[in-house]
């Protein structure tokens, strides 16, 4: 078994790098003339704007936000995003962005909308072909059907004058007729008083412009902010370890991000996360107020260093050596989170960190699968297979910044992950199945507090033989589908076959369907409502003792429920409140059910 693992590791590794080698060798000439234009990598979903979750919050942070008809961030086409777009930070140039309007045209069958029988015709034919003071758009069109302003009609008044003063000034008088500049010094006078407003405007534009770039801090970075502020208590429920009633306080605590994206080349991003806080999450570790992971709250500080402490939460290049493929290369984040594997399949429960977190719980978001990772150092490398399926593959080291014995990038705890997803023509439907192969040495600790686990669901689950490592192989099966624009569903199984080196085997799984309910009572709102059991222990080999008991799993099952509505105040503010129901706590019917409630306040800046 050891030799396998080390060998299956090194094999992952190297595969991940021949995968990135032969990108950057053969050109796939056949992938742009294949598929159209906007849809060459239509399968790459990634959001640039995700802050890696690092040791602030192992919640796997996506793309993807709530799907709705309505809203362009709520519809279900606008969620996919060719991956040339998806590194949404200014690229480096000096130049100005330009607009969609063409040159000057020469001849009035240039403009594809303009025919003979409109009432204008001969008005556009003659200011062109002998003025030449009408310019179309880049598709070819004049667009004549749109409302003017009267700003509008002054600057293309003014246009047309400078153009008669050049007729002038180069002796071509007559092609100017006097009843021409009659009409036209007429229109002037009348529209003199909106002429200097604008030149008053774009005299104060450039003002303001230059002040702009005299004080920006760089052209090629863009600072996303998010805070949030919570309020939580337990309302039932006993600490499953002591067996005594959890204190039902109240608490209002806050954590802040920052994130710089940079771009060198306008192709790639160098994210970098600073973050800190005060959030503890309800059922974070099992020395915690109700000594289980059980309904851990997604939203929480890191449990590795002191609260309130700014601390760099995540470090990540990301490049497009073509346009369906991505290459990311992190220093501290995990292979999920940088490959953006959990957020397509359960878009509504997990979002980016650009639009926030929508369930509540750890649990709701993400399943088993992705959850053994931890943070840390790897490579991540997601591949469009044409136009519905994409293929992600990362290989991540919790402890790869570790130089000591059993810790470092090759020689100690370890991720490898392969995930397939397959996509509708429609995006309505998506299914995804995920491999994973783990190892933790003995005695190690993650930015999770665990040694090896999902940091989730029963104690058992995340517990090991003392002084043995630990290898795992997880599968996971995840779909979702959008019903209608308003009710959505998701659904996923996950099952873990771990092994105790030296001792035992272990079978772990969790299950969990979810209901989601866009613009719920208000356009651009979210309704959520979650049913699952969260990861335990179903067998155990009878010489394995995790604490419970030679052989002894967990001997009952707990259900976890939860429902939350999020309720957006503009562009940038919403509150969640939600609320947890765990049954058979710790999967045990002796310890009674637990309910606790949170509401978190998000900020955007």
């Amino acid at each position: 078994m050891s030799n396998f693992r080390w060998n299956y590791r090194c094999l992952m590794f190297l595969f991940s790098l021949l995968d990135i080698l032969i990108i950057l060798v053969f050109s796939p000439a056949k992938s742009k003339a294949e598929l159209p234009k906007s849809d060459a990598a239509s399968t790459v979903q990634i959001e640039v704007n995700k802050a890696p979750e690092g040791v602030i919050n192992q919640t796997v942070e996506t793309s993807n936000a709530p799907l709705s008809a309505k809203k362009a961030r709520n519809n279900l086409t606008e969620r996919v995003t060719p991956v040339s777009q998806l590194l949404e930070v200014a690229p480096p140039t000096n130049k100005k962005a330009p607009n969609n309007v063409a040159g000057q045209v020469t001849s009035v069958s240039q403009l594809s909308d303009v025919k003979p029988t409109d009432w204008a015709f001969q008005a556009l034919q003659s200011l062109v072909e002998r003025y030449g003071v009408i310019t179309g758009y880049t598709d070819g069109t004049f667009k004549g059907d749109r409302s003017l302003t009267r700003y509008e009609f002054a600057a293309g008044l003014n246009a047309a004058l400078n153009r008669l003063n050049e007729l002038i000034a180069t002796s071509t008088t007559d092609l100017v007729k006097r009843e021409d500049l009659d009409t036209l010094k007429k229109l002037q006078e009348q529209f003199s008083p909106e002429l200097a407003q604008l030149r008053g405007r774009l005299d104060t534009l450039e003002v303001r412009s230059a002040k702009l770039e005299s004080t920006q801090f760089s052209t090629t970075t863009k600072l996303i902010g998010r805070a949030q502020i919570v309020v939580g208590s337990v309302l039932a429920g006993n600490n499953v370890v002591s067996k005594t009633p959890a204190a039902h306080n109240p608490t209002l605590q806050g954590l802040t991000s920052l994130r710089l994206n940079t771009s060198f080349t306008g192709k790639d991003s160098l994210g970098i996360t600073l973050s800190g806080g005060s959030i503890e999450s309800l059922g974070q570790t099992r020395a915690g107020l109700l000594g289980t992971y059980e309904g851990r709250t997604a939203d929480n500080a890191s449990i590795t260093f002191a609260r309130n402490q700014i601390i760099l939460g995540g470090v990540r290049y990301r490049f497009l050596p073509y346009p369906n493929t991505q290459v990311n290369i992190y220093a501290l984040s995990d292979g999920a989170s940088e490959i953006g594997l959990s957020g397509p399949i359960n878009p509504y429960f997990e979002s980016s960190s650009a639009t926030g977190g929508n369930g509540i719980s750890r649990f709701s978001r993400r399943s088993l699968v992705y959850n053994y990772g931890d943070s840390g150092a790897g490579i991540a490398v997601l591949q469009g297979l044409g136009k519905q399926v994409q293929l992600g593959l990362a290989y991540s080291a919790p402890n790869g910044n570790n130089p000591t014995a059993n810790n470092g990038f090759f020689k100690g705890r370890y991720l490898a992950l392969a995930q397939l997803i397959y996509y509708s023509s429609d995006r309505n439907f998506r299914v995804a199945g995920t491999y994973v192969n783990t190892y933790s040495p003995a005695n190690t600790i993650g930015f999770s507090g665990t040694n090896f686990g999902p940091a989730d669901g029963s104690n058992l689950i995340n517990s090991t033989v003392p002084g043995a490592g630990t290898v795992g192989n997880l599968y996971g099966l995840q779909t979702f589908y959008q019903i209608s624009p308003k009710l959505a569903i998701d659904a996923w199984v996950s099952y873990a076959a771990q092994r105790y080196l030296g001792h035992g085997d272990g079978d772990g799984m969790d299950w969990a369907v979810g209901l989601a309910f866009p613009d719920l009572f208000k356009e651009g709102a979210l309704g959520g409502v979650l049913v699952g059991m969260e990861p335990k222990m179903i067998s155990l080999s009878k010489n394995v003792d995790l604490g419970a008991g030679a052989g002894q799993a967990d001997k009952d099952t707990s259900l976890h429920i939860e429902a939350f509505y999020q309720y957006k105040i503009g562009d940038n503010i919403e509150i969640t409140p939600g609320l947890i129901w765990i049954t058979a706590p710790n999967s045990d019917s002796s310890n009674p059910d637990s309910l606790f409630a949170w509401v978190r306040t998000l900020f955007r800046f």
